[in-house]
């Protein structure tokens, strides 16, 4: 299991691949395909060169929807508590060219606690973790609000060495992220930060002043290792 990113001198690199190993039983479960109208519940299976969806119709043959990814062909993998997302490089032709998305819901808690575990560590920069972190070994943290649009979510931003984890209550607000991913950190004031991943930008409005050595040292982290 791969991704791969391309590198300045136009070669691509592998930078995670997940052994088979880490899915020493190939992963099968069931979960629920959202389609235009209404959805359909089908099998997901996942292996350490693929993600592979089975939904069958009345006469149990395999339906439109069925489809096996590769990873190098995911442009964007959503884990959260209860979705997975993929994003692919398909155009959605009746949506302006808009990229496909494939959107499987109703994952059970055993099924996200493993998939987690396997990707982590593993997958680059285009695995988005929307939630949050518990074997994060958090340094110091900061009660926040997420600003998205005219609303947003409250919770708590925790820094790690090696991440930094938003955790909220609120839907799939949550996400963590590894240093070595995030692209760059600013704020206008002590009460304010943004956290910018390939994802977009995060800003949070701190409800407590973040002390100006710590956010050095967070920049310094961030900043040096982007362009390492």
């Amino acid at each position: 299991m791969a991704f791969r990113l391309k590198a300045k001198t136009g070669a691509y690199l592998v930078l995670f691949a997940v052994p088979a190993a880490a899915f020493a039983q190939q992963g099968a479960w069931p979960v629920y395909h959202e389609h235009l109208h209404k959805g359909a519940t089908g099998t997901l299976r996942v292996t350490a060169v693929s993600i592979a969806f089975d939904e069958r119709d009345k006469k149990n043959r395999p339906t439109t929807h069925s489809r096996e990814w590769k990873y190098e062909d995911i442009q964007q993998l959503t884990l959260g508590t209860k979705t997975l997302r993929i994003r692919t490089y398909e155009d959605q032709k009746w949506e302006l060219g808009r990229d496909r998305e494939f959107v499987f819901d109703r994952l059970l808690p055993a099924m996200v606690k493993e998939l987690y575990a396997a990707w982590r560590d593993r997958l680059d920069a285009r695995f988005v973790a929307a939630l949050p972190d518990d074997q994060t070994n958090v340094e110091w943290q900061l009660p926040v609000k997420l600003v998205r649009g005219r609303s947003g979510s409250q919770g708590i931003l925790q820094f790690a060495a090696d991440r930094i984890v938003y955790r909220s209550p609120q839907g799939e607000e949550s996400r963590t992220w590894r240093i070595r991913d995030l692209q760059d950190v600013s704020t206008s004031d002590p009460f304010d930060l943004t956290l910018r991943a390939r994802e977009g930008d995060f800003r949070f409005q701190l409800k407590q002043a973040l002390p100006q050595d710590r956010y050095d040292r967070l920049w310094r982290q961030i900043v040096l290792t982007a362009h390492n």
